[in-house]
């Protein structure tokens, strides 16, 4: 022993029995420890009354419901809509609803009839559209169209957002983007629309893009800007997440997690 410090088989032995015990110390010493050291001033919390635990019930369940039940009465409505377009087209012989009326003297209400004959007008007339004889009759219609001093610039500017926004390969609307407007220092999310073209494109010192700026939470209405493309700072968020957020007044934020980013990049890719 020296300095008071256990030395060869005397402290083996020491440390070997202070290995064995120190877990069951540990456990010891945590069970006997307060979880949290609480001020013995403080009152206990109060417990929630029977109101409050309704009001939380009752605002989860709006939460889970109202989205379901908005998106429900959407589809509904626009079933309905499209059924009120185009069942006054249909023969009355090939109306399911006339028919079951007829047969069976009951009246039914069947959503979703008009807009099954509208896909199948909308495959015929696009199939007879890539032939010889549709494509024939497109050019003669709208050659008595162009004609027509009112309807000739509806018909031409309705093409040309069809063409643009429809058309296979474009890439209008699929990026989204921060903008500063209304003044510097001021950022907006827009969504990019397709590089400046024509008298635009060469009246600019820089490229220039064009860009639509949504309005919340009525995102179908806003203004058409052309900003200097330096100027535009690309968002990595879908064009779907930076909707989501534009409706929602900055409520609804996408999820930044690198992971479900990477597989929303890799689904809108396929």
């Amino acid at each position: 022993m020296r300095s008071g410090r256990l030395s060869g088989p005397a402290a083996v032995c020491l440390r070997l029995c202070a290995a064995a015990h120190l877990p069951r110390y540990k456990a010891t010493a945590a069970r006997d420890q307060p979880a949290l050291k609480l001020d013995p001033d403080l009152p206990p919390p109060a417990k929630r009354g029977l109101f409050a635990r309704v009001r939380a019930n009752f605002l989860t369940g709006l939460i889970v419901i109202l989205p379901i039940a908005v998106t429900i009465w959407l589809v509904w409505s626009v079933i309905g809509i499209i059924d009120g377009w185009v069942l006054p087209f249909v023969p009355e012989r090939y109306n399911p609803v006339v028919l079951i009326k007829q047969h069976f003297d009951v009246t039914v209400d069947i959503r979703g009839v008009g807009v099954v004959f509208f896909l199948m007008f909308t495959l015929i007339v696009g199939w007879l559209a890539k032939g010889l004889l549709g494509r024939s009759i497109i050019r003669w219609t709208e050659g008595v169209v162009t004609q027509m001093p009112v309807v000739r610039s509806v018909y031409g500017g309705m093409k040309q957002i069809a063409e643009t926004v429809l058309a296979s390969g474009s890439t209008s609307f699929d990026k989204a983007c921060l903008v500063e407007y209304p003044r510097r220092n001021i950022w907006a999310i827009a969504f990019i629309s397709t590089n400046a073209k024509g008298e635009i494109a060469a009246k600019g010192d820089d490229e220039m893009i064009s860009v639509f700026l949504p309005t919340t939470p009525n995102p179908t209405s806003g203004f058409l800007l052309f900003v200097p493309k330096r100027d535009v700072k690309v968002l990595d968020m879908t064009v779907e997440d930076a909707a989501k957020l534009v409706i929602s007044a900055g409520l609804v934020y996408p999820d930044t997690d690198p992971k479900k980013v990477r597989e929303q990049a890799w689904i809108k890719s396929i």
